[in-house]
């Protein structure tokens, strides 16, 4: 038996049944297709709930999901889809259902994921056989009673609108990096993370600091992935503001060339490359006073440090020390160097042999920060020396 939705000529109608293709690699029980049932008619969105979770839970259970249902599509109406709409502009609309509503398709998925976004659902069911023909996105029950609901709703939405502005508008796939990262930035931009405690700023967060070192532009879908992407987003959008975002998402180029368009568009002589430089100095000491460049004004983020490698000299008139390592590209790598007395001198190679500048930090034994930079000559080498090491300055960064 085929199965299929017929072409809709009019607008939904509240406690209709409607079939549904969905990602098995989301879903709780690995399902691709659900027959949904919608709940909730608000002015910008329809609210479809899987049939299957809807009669396995109580009445109780259903007047609470309910509730949280006219709270979300108020949410919809008079924050989130307001507030992404004028900065970044429409999804596809009334686009390819013709239907100048959202479509929320709410389901159980497996572990913590908070939703998705499909383009598929954007094509023909001619060209695409399990395309869904609306603009939608899709919710996790398991968070549709709790205050991650607004926060996931507005990040697929973000999604929704990417494609629209990329892919319908500009003929070009933004790079899935900067994607995720203007859909981790909307709830914040929504206001959602405000309050630090339970927001899902509080879990990037968490997500960054456990591995700290994940290159920011090698999307695996991973959390380290959201966590790294989070914390530089905000710290982009926090020194040049919200326009970076939206005016790259209104450009023909993609990833860091559409950063670098409106850092330029917008009067920044910086650019990408040394922004994400000054971002790797401020998640490792987050301090104003070493530099307007080098913190976070958030105070939800004003305390985020990560945790450095520790490398600890013997207090003897002359030691050496090796260290080795690896590092990917657009991705941070730490080290702190303590001990010693007297002259610290740091010899730095380059295993490929590159030329290129190395951020290093002295901290004095006031705790003052100062930072440098090291650039290396032609052969990928440089040489720095620190004076009175463990006496007045107390530890080397790298």
């Amino acid at each position: 038996m085929a199965f299929c939705t017929p072409a809709r000529a009019q607008s939904d109608v509240l406690g209709q049944t409607a079939n549904f293709f969905i990602d098995s690699n989301y879903d709780s029980s690995q399902r691709d297709r659900i027959p949904a049932v919608l709940e909730k008619v608000g002015q910008d969105a329809y609210f479809y709930v899987d049939k299957q979770w809807w009669e396995s839970i109580n009445e109780a259970e259903k007047n609470t999901v309910l509730a949280s249902l006219d709270a979300l599509e108020k949410e919809f109406h008079s924050n989130i889809y307001p507030t992404l709409i004028s900065n970044f502009g429409l999804e596809w609309r009334p686009g390819i259902d013709k239907d100048v509503r959202v479509t929320v398709l709410i389901h159980p998925m497996q572990s913590d994921a908070g939703g998705y976004f499909a383009s598929k659902d954007e094509m023909q069911r001619l060209a695409v056989p399990n395309s869904n023909e609306r603009e939608m996105v899709y919710l996790n029950s398991k968070f549709i009673n709790t205050s991650f609901a607004k926060s996931f709703l507005a990040h697929e939405l973000m999604h929704l609108i990417t494609y629209n502005q990329k892919d319908q508008i500009r003929g070009v796939s933004e790079d899935i990096w900067l994607d995720e990262a203007r859909a981790e930035y909307a709830p914040t931009l929504c206001g959602y993370d405000s309050v630090f405690d339970g927001s899902n700023l509080q879990k990037r967060v968490k997500n960054f600091l456990d591995t700290p070192n994940d290159p920011l532009i090698e999307w695996q879908n991973i959390p380290a992935d959201y966590g790294v992407d989070n914390l530089f987003i905000q710290y982009l959008v926090d020194h040049y503001g919200v326009k970076i975002l939206s005016d790259s998402l209104r450009s023909s180029k993609v990833g860091i060339g559409s950063i670098n368009y409106a850092l330029l568009k917008n009067g920044f002589d910086k650019n990408f490359s040394q922004i994400f430089t000054d971002w790797t100095i401020t998640v490792l000491i987050n301090d104003c006073t070493a530099g307007k460049n080098y913190c976070y004004s958030s105070q939800n983020l004003n305390n985020i440090r990560v945790i450095p490698q520790i490398n600890v000299l013997p207090s003897v008139p002359k030691s050496i020390l090796s260290i080795g390592g690896a590092t990917k590209n657009w991705s941070g790598s730490w080290y702190k160097i303590i001990g010693g007395k007297g002259t610290l001198t740091l010899k730095f190679t380059s295993g490929s042999g590159d030329s290129f500048k190395v951020p290093y930090i002295v901290k004095n034994t006031s705790g003052l920060y100062a930072v440098n930079f090291l650039t290396l000559d032609k052969y990928g080498r440089g040489e720095i020396n620190v004076s009175n090491f463990a006496t007045e300055n107390a530890s080397l960064f790298i």
